[in-house]
């Protein structure tokens, strides 16, 4: 039999920081976390030791690729329970990693699309640094010449200087994408999808599941089999759906742990 691929999301998704965890009930109910992620010797993300132990079956029982719009390095901090996966796919699609290394044939089809298919980089950049005001912009970023994003600070931020980004961007063959602290700039070709595809191929998985919580995460779970989005981000926010998507109640880690659940039972 052919394996099933699972292509997840992480931060938001199967992995939480402290501040996105959503423990609402009684401390003296609370789960029993796991850190995954040190950084400047802090922890920083978490999921439950429950989820920890669905990950390592998930690991053994199918294709497990993690699959983030983190650079190769913020990805790389984060040790994940379970089996190493073999594959995994960072920067949104622009990096396939096998075996912990860089595929440079993919990285170079990757750019040439973007360089024939929407505006460049730079110009993007020197947008957002002529409009994003440093009253509520705390840093701006590049990862891996792919893409751009603000650090800022939300309760600052202009509601209406993000649509008129996203609007200013549509026609550039670019997304924006708001996610907790971080707005992000992506050019259109630049997705998840196509990395999935293309894992797809490599391990001969003929049916796939997805996970995601954000706009950068939908073209993933429409290509996708089958696909599950958690209570919370901005899919839940705007309400998408679509016919193979399904969206869960939970919401914080406790929607991690749904996650694992419902890729376990599909898988066997």
């Amino acid at each position: 039999m052919s394996p099933v691929l699972v292509a997840s999301d992480l931060d938001r998704t199967l992995i939480y920081s402290a501040a996105a965890l959503a423990l609402t009930m009684p401390d003296a109910r609370a789960p029993r976390l796991l850190c995954v992620e040190v950084h400047e010797a802090r922890p920083l993300s978490y999921m439950t030791e429950t989820a920890a132990a669905l990950l390592t079956e998930l690991g053994d029982a199918a294709v497990f690729v993690p699959t983030t719009t983190r650079t190769r390095k913020q990805y790389q901090r984060i040790n994940l329970p379970g089996p190493a996966p073999k594959y995994a796919i960072c920067a949104n699609g622009g990096h396939i990693l096998v075996d912990g290394v860089a595929d440079e044939e993919w990285h170079a089809q990757v750019q040439a699309r973007l360089a024939d298919e929407c505006a460049s980089l730079d110009e993007v950049r020197d947008h957002l640094a002529a409009t994003a005001d440093p009253l509520w912009v705390r840093k701006h970023r590049v990862a891996e010449d792919f893409f751009a994003y603000l650090v800022v600070e939300r309760e600052l931020l202009p509601e209406e200087w993000v649509k008129e980004l996203a609007v200013w961007a549509e026609v550039r063959g670019w997304t924006v994408s708001l996610q907790g602290r971080k707005i992000y700039a992506v050019p259109k070709p630049l997705t998840k999808s196509a990395a999935m595809r293309e894992v797809a191929r490599r391990s001969g998985a003929l049916r796939s599941l997805a996970a995601g919580d954000s706009l950068l995460d939908a073209d993933l779970l429409l290509a996708a089999d089958q696909g599950w989005r958690p209570g919370h981000g901005e899919l839940a926010e705007t309400e998408w759906n679509a016919d193979t998507v399904i969206a869960l109640p939970e919401r914080g880690v406790a929607a991690g742990e749904r996650i694992l659940r419902e890729f376990l039972r599909e898988v066997r």
